[in-house]
Parts: C-alpha cells; structure tokens; sequence
C-alpha cells in the first residue's frame, strides 16, 4: 500500500472506530455491575454479570413495550409502503395539473416539526377516543412516515422502463394491475429499503409515543427506556441493557434484507 492509502486506513479506521465505541460501550456496561459502572469502569472487565437483563423482563416487564413497538411499527411500515406505492407511482407515471406542486408538499410535510403538532393531534385523538391504542399511534406515525415513502418510490419508480409498462398495457393489463405484477417485483429493492427506513423511524420514534401513549401497558420501547426509575438513583445498567435489547430487531432486519438494500441503491446508481 502506498502511503496515502495507509493514511486514508488509518482515518478510517478511527472513524469506523468513533462510530461503534458508544455500542461497543453500551454492551459492555449492560454486563457491568452498578456499582462499577461509574467507580471502576473498564474497557474490558473482568467481572460480568446477567443482573440487568434479568430485571429487564421480570421487574420491568420489558416483553410488553417490545410487543407495542414491533405492533406499531410493523402496521406503520405495512400501511405506509402499501398506500405509499399506489401514490407514488400515480405521482411517478400520471400526468395531473398539481402533479409537481403535490410532491413538494409531500416533502414539506415530512420536514415539518413534530413538536408543532403534538397538541392538535392530541385533542384530535382525544376527541375520537383513539388515545393509548395502537390505531392513535399508527395514525400519526404515518403523517411521517409516507410522505418518506412517497418520495423515496417516486424516485425509484421514474427508474424503471417505461417499454414495460407499455407491454402489460397492450396485453389488457390496468394501471392496477400493471403495478402488482409489473412494477412492484422490479421494485423489490427499493420497496425493501422504504421499508427498513419506515420502521426504523417507527421504532425509535419517542414524541408521539411519549404523547399518545398515557401507561406502562401502552409505551413503546424507546418511552418505557426514558421512563425507567429507580427508588434512590438511575439504573443506568437497566437502561443501558435495554438499550442494547431494542437494538436486536433493528439490526436483524438490517442484517436480513442487507443485500436488497444494497441492490437498490446500485441499481439506482447505475439507472441515475
């Protein structure tokens, strides 16, 4: 290797390493004892203990936001990618007055501030008595979530050819039909990263759900997190194991569906 190659090594391997010491930290003081955590901590102790994860699932109880989180967040994913297509590709293959208009306040809306619109939705969901359900926080998650959707689809359904579409026509085949069979099979990659990114937003989203949801029965992971206590202090190796537990759907799925990521985002390369 020649020199400026093992100086760019050299930077990226501190920079890889930046990235993964806060994980690689969070995993081992989920092992530490309490009481080492702040007097002794090490970067690799000696001592190892299960304490944490034990109180996680029968102190805490931590099985139930779990449960609420993969709920919410496989629904949001399952109705935004599935509302989310058929707009897109109207948006992508239409031609409508407002069509460029309409997209942009697509994007608009997904930048808007979450903050801003928490107490309308509140008395909102209030009012139809959708507070501390499922449906009161799959609902506004997707005020987020498709508007993420929409846009990444619309980029990826202007990539295909158009001859293909033009050939399920002339055999008889409907704008609906030709997206079910045409479209969304040659869209496996793109589908599958929206989907990733979708959940991963539902998953970690913690205004709405702080919000929306008013007791233990109903929080997802990242507000039953924030919300662990202790009688005297903060059980930082709790919150830390849980933190480390909530991470494992997250990168499984990233794990499983790694090659239709990158699949896509090559085949977007390439066609772009």
């Amino acid at each position: 290797m020649t020199r400026w190659s093992w100086r760019w090594a050299v930077v990226t391997a501190l920079i890889v390493g930046a990235v993964l010491f806060p994980l690689y930290w969070a995993i081992v003081s989920s092992f530490t004892p309490e009481s080492r955590l702040f007097t002794a901590p090490k970067l690799i102790p000696a001592q190892l203990i299960l304490d944490h994860y034990r109180a996680l699932f029968t102190t805490r109880d931590f099985w139930t936001p779990i449960r609420n989180s993969l709920i919410v967040a496989g629904a949001t994913t399952a109705l935004a990618i599935s509302l989310g297509a058929v707009c897109a590709y109207a948006l992508a293959r239409l031609q409508f007055p407002g069509k460029s208009l309409t997209l942009a306040f697509v994007l608009a809306v997904a930048m808007f501030p979450q903050v801003s619109i928490v107490s309308p939705l509140y008395l909102i969901l209030r009012k139809v008595g959708l507070l501390d359900t499922y449906p009161g926080l799959v609902l506004p998650y997707l005020t987020f979530a498709m508007p993420l959707t929409i846009w990444m689809l619309v980029g990826y359904f202007r990539q295909l050819p158009f001859e293909l579409e033009e050939a399920a026509a002339l055999d008889g085949a409907g704008r609906l039909r030709t997206l079910w069979e045409v479209v969304l099979p040659l869209s496996a990659p793109g589908i599958a990263t929206a989907s990733i990114l979708t959940f991963l937003y539902s998953w970690n989203e913690f205004l709405f759900a702080l919000s929306f949801a008013l007791g233990p029965e109903s929080y997802t992971v990242p507000v039953a997190i924030a919300l662990f206590r202790g009688q005297y202090q903060v059980p930082w190796g709790e919150i830390l194991a849980g933190a480390v537990v909530a991470t494992g759907p997250v990168a499984l799925i990233v794990l499983v569906a790694q090659r239709r990521i990158v699949a896509g985002l090559t085949a977007g390369a390439v066609k772009g």
